[in-house]
């Protein structure tokens, strides 16, 4: 019995903490994706990809990651549990996850309303500025059309 109990306590690596920034950048980048209603192929592999690169994960890293990254967004309530966490980074690093918001909008070629919303109140969230905001999105925009 006694193992038992220590088992339900002891840590397991595999599970990351909400206060974790690669976590909370998956969580929002998954709620994005499906924002409008729909999460196409284009933006999963967007998402994969900008975790990929931007944390140097695996397939392995980032299968996990993603999956719980989908379990926290569905239990959260909205995105406070997640931009706390990323308001104190860097300003380079917030300005990347707005980037990488970007790539998930356009993976698909479309900028629904909703998708522009999100990105909007999460850069305000974090502290990226409003004019940063517009060059990202002009900036992934001409890149994924062109």
């Amino acid at each position: 019995m006694f193992e038992a109990i220590t088992r339900l306590f002891q840590k397991n690596d595999d599970v990351l903490s909400v206060h974790d920034p690669k976590l909370a950048v998956a969580a929002l980048l998954v709620h994005l994706a499906a924002v409008d209603g729909q999460m196409n192929d284009e933006e999963r592999l967007a998402i994969r990809a900008a975790l990929m690169d931007h944390y140097s994960l695996d397939e392995a890293g980032v299968e996990n990651l993603v999956t719980q990254a989908s379990l926290r967004d569905a239990e959260a309530v909205d995105f406070y549990k997640f931009t706390s966490t990323l308001s104190s980074l860097d300003i380079d690093d917030r300005i990347e996850i707005v980037r990488m918001m970007w790539q998930v909008v356009f993976a698909d070629k479309k900028n629904h309303e909703m998708e522009d919303n999100m990105v909007w109140r999460v850069a305000e969230l974090i502290g990226v500025s409003s004019r940063d905001r517009t060059i990202l999105r002009n900036q992934i925009s001409k890149a994924e059309q062109g």
